[in-house]
C-alpha cells in the first residue's frame, strides 16, 4: 500500500502534522519508536516565554525575536501561522478545554516554584495563573515522590513576580490510603483520582485544613481520561478554584494530550504504528519513495508520496552523538546545522550555560524541507518538524511545545499546498 503521507515520530509535532493531514482526507501513517515527548513534557503550550526576561505577549515579541535569531525555527514561521496553529489545537482538543491566546502569556507555578510564562493551558491548570496574585495552598500526597509542595510554596513567595503581583503560599500534605503500595507515581495517583471513594477521602481530609479565599493547587494527577470530571467535582465540593501543577515525568497532562490526539487520528482513519524505528530510506534521486523501519527484528518498507520527519532531537534519539563526538541524524543521515566546528567545545563548564551543541538540528527551506550543506532540499518530498529542527534552546526560551505545534502545522500546510 502507498500512503499519501508517512509521518515519522509520535510526539506533538508528528501528531499535529498527521492529524491535520488526515482530517483533510489524506491517507496517513505514523511510524514511531515510542510515544514521543508528550509523556515527558507538560500539557501547556509554551510559544515564547523568555527573551532577556519573561515575555508578556508572544505575539508582540515574536517578530523582533525572529529577526534577531536568523537560525531559529520561528524565523520561517509567520505570527499568523503560529496563531492559527494554536487555534487549531484548541479546537481539536476541545475535551481538554485549552485556554489562552498568542497575545498574552499565563504565568503558572512549576513544581519547583518558578513562575513560568506559557500561552495555552488546559482548563485544569488555568486557575493557577499568578498574574493577579492571590492566596495559594499546594497539596502534597504522601507516597508521590515527584512533588514537594513545601519547597514549591517557599520558592514561589521568595521570587518577585512580573508586575509586582502579591502571592502568599503554603503547603499541606495528605495521607490518602494507598493499599499495599507505599510508592506510587503520577499515573498511579491519576488512576486513583478517578475512583469516587478515593476522591471522597481526599476532600474530607483537605476541606477541614483550608483557609477562606485560598486557591488550591494539586499535582497534575487529577485523572487520565476523566480529568475534567474530577477537576470540576473538586472545585464544586471544595467551593473554590482548583488547578493542577505539572510534576516530573511521567507527565499525566502530556499523556492526556497524546491519548486525545491519537483518538482523533483513529477517528479520521489514520494508522499509528508504535515500536518501529526508521533506519533508512528508498529513493529515486531526490525523491523519497519509502522508509525502512525495524520492528521485532524484521525490516519493513512503508511507501508514500510525502514524508514528515518529526523524530525529535537528542532527548528522543532523532539526533545522536557517539563516543567520538560525531553527530548524526538517525533516520536518513541528513546534514545537521549548528554543529560546533571541529575542535571547538561542545559544552560549557556551567550546567545552565548556553551550550554550543544545544541548537544542533536540521535546517529547512521555506517549504519546511531539510536542506544539505549547499542549501538544497535533501529530498523534494521530505518535510521536518519539531525538536529535530536547528536553532532553538527550548528550555531557555520556553518555546518547545510551541515550536513542535507550529512546525508540525506548517509541515502539513506545505504538503497540502503542494497537493492542491
Amino acid at each position: 500500500m502507498t500512503y499519501d503521507v508517512v509521518v515519522i515520530g509520535a510526539g506533538l509535532a508528528g501528531l499535529t502534522a498527521a492529524l491535520r493531514l488526515a482530517e483533510q482526507g489524506l491517507r496517513v501513517l505514523v511510524v514511531a519508536t515510542g510515544v514521543g515527548g508528550t509523556h515527558l513534557a507538560p500539557a501547556s503550550i509554551d510559544v515564547l516565554g523568555y527573551v532577556d526576561g519573561p515575555v508578556e505577549s508572544p505575539a508582540q515579541a515574536l517578530p523582533e525575536f525572529a529577526a534577531t535569531h536568523p537560525g531559529h525555527p520561528y524565523r520561517r514561521l509567520s505570527v499568523e501561522l503560529i496563531r492559527s496553529s494554536l487555534e487549531w489545537f484548541k479546537e481539536r482538543l476541545g475535551e481538554l478545554g485549552y485556554q489562552g491566546r498568542l497575545e498574552e502569556n499565563f504565568l503558572l507555578p512549576t513544581a519547583v516554584g518558578v513562575a513560568k510564562p506559557t500561552a495555552l493551558v488546559p482548563e485544569t491548570m488555568a486557575a493557577g495563573d499568578l498574574r493577579a496574585g492571590g492566596r495559594f495552598v499546594f497539596v502534597g500526597l504522601r507516597g508521590l515522590k515527584d512533588f514537594y509542595p513545601a519547597y514549591l510554596a517557599d520558592n514561589l513567595v521568595r521570587a518577585p513576580l512580573p508586575g509586582g503581583a502579591s502571592v502568599s503560599a503554603r503547603a499541606v500534605e495528605l495521607a490518602p490510603p494507598l493499599g499495599d503500595e507505599a510508592d506510587v507515581n503520577s499515573v498511579g495517583f491519576a488512576r486513583r483520582f478517578e475512583q469516587p471513594e478515593f476522591r471522597e477521602l481526599v476532600v474530607r481530609e483537605l476541606e477541614r485544613r483550608l483557609v477562606p479565599g485560598e486557591i488550591v493547587g494539586f499535582p497534575a494527577v487529577l485523572g487520565l481520561g476523566r480529568a475534567r470530571e474530577v477537576w470540576q467535582e473538586l472545585e464544586t465540593r471544595l467551593r473554590r478554584p482548583v488547578f493542577e501543577v505539572p510534576t516530573l515525568p511521567p507527565s499525566v497532562g502530556g499523556i492526556r494530550v497524546f491519548e486525545s490526539m491519537t483518538a482523533a487520528l483513529r477517528r479520521v482513519g489514520a494508522r499509528l504504528v508504535v515500536g518501529s524505528t526508521v533506519t533508512g530510506a528508498e529513493h529515486n534521486g531526490k525523491r523519497l519513495e519509502g522508509v525502512v523501519a525495524q520492528a521485532a527484528g524484521r525490516p519493513r518498507t512503508y511507501r508514500a508520496r510525502s514524508f514528515v520527519l518529526a523524530s525529535g532531537g537528542f532527548a528522543s534519539g532523532g539526533i545522536q552523538m557517539d563516543s567520538y563526538g560525531q553527530l548524526r541524524e538517525t533516520a536518513f543521515d541528513l546534514t545537521l546545522a549548528g554543529a560546533p566546528a571541529p575542535g571547538a567545545p561542545r559544552f560549557e563548564p556551567g550546567y545552565f550555560d548556553e551550550h554550543p551543541i544545544a541548537r544542533v538540528g536540521l535546517a529547512v527551506d521555506e517549504e519546511r524541507r531539510p536542506v544539505d550543506a549547499e542549501g538544497a532540499p535533501a529530498f523534494e518530498n521530505l518535510y521536518a518538524a519539531g525538536a529535530t529542527l536547528a536553532g532553538a534552546a527550548p528550555w531557555r526560551e520556553a518555546c518547545g511545545n510551541g515550536i513542535s505545534l507550529a512546525t508540525g502545522y506548517a509541515a502539513a500546510s506545505a504538503i497540502l499546498e503542494r497537493a492542491s
